[in-house]
């Protein structure tokens, strides 16, 4: 199993483990944090999930050697959105590329100060299509245009200010700490209610437009220079556009 799951005081935290390929999101990460939400879902105990990692990094992004579906990552990021009790990304490393749409997908997301973030497909001759679904509903759009466009890195306190992330602390457990006990205090229909009323504008963008940005990540994935992206970064060198 690539996920873990322990549950304290009826938070549930899920935590993605497999370090040693950077949690990256392969096809059975998708399907075994699937799983483990949808039985966080069905269990009365859970008044919360937090969604963290073991290792230096959250999500490397996509593993290009055994992706998931594209259906089937909009469908785990749909079900974050639509999950009838909130959860909370906790984040202590690097995030990329398809592990920013997870921490995006979250209703609640902490990462600590020296966390960093980068939206990397433009270096592979990709884009961020599918993860748009739960980001751009929350980011300020003019981060959301130069970091999709540059891959730069950025930081936690750059991510909190442009609406990634809901906060960035030196000691996120201790952050985090009375936004769980706010979620412990909340009844299990009043946090179902609440989070469908938060939740709207982005569920709205994964009725609206989860299909065509499928089909064009499916057909940028199917590229030339798609292919000569993935090759070069696996192979640890520049693509041949690169100036």
């Amino acid at each position: 199993m690539t996920v873990r799951a322990t549950t304290d005081r009826g938070v549930a935290t899920l935590v993605l483990d497999n370090p040693a390929n950077r949690n990256a999101l392969s096809a059975a990460l998708v399907g075994d944090l699937a799983g483990a939400l949808t039985e966080c879902a069905g269990d009365p105990s859970v008044r919360a999930v937090v969604l963290t990692h073991t290792g230096g990094t959250f999500s490397a992004g996509a593993d290009l050697k055994a992706p998931p579906s594209p259906y089937a990552f909009v469908a785990l990021l749909r079900q974050i959105v639509t999950l009838p009790k909130p959860v909370v990304a906790r984040v202590a490393g690097h995030v990329r590329a398809g592990g920013l749409g997870l921490v995006g997908a979250c209703d609640v997301a902490a990462a600590t100060s020296a966390s960093d973030f980068a939206f990397t497909e433009v270096r592979i001759g990709v884009a961020p299509a599918v993860i748009s679904l739960p980001l751009l509903p929350r980011m300020d759009p003019r981060a959301a245009e130069r970091y999709y466009l540059t891959g730069e890195r950025f930081d936690a306190a750059e991510a909190a200010r442009c609406g990634l992330l809901t906060l960035a602390a030196e000691d996120v457990d201790a952050a985090l700490a009375p936004v769980l006990d706010g979620l412990r205090k909340g009844s299990p229909q009043g946090l179902a209610a609440s989070k469908r009323l938060v939740a709207a504008r982005v569920l709205e963008t994964f009725e609206r437009d989860a299909e065509d940005l499928v089909q064009r990540s499916a057909k940028l994935f199917a590229s030339a220079e798609a292919r000569e992206g993935m090759t070069a970064f696996l192979e640890r060198r520049d693509p041949a556009w690169v100036l």
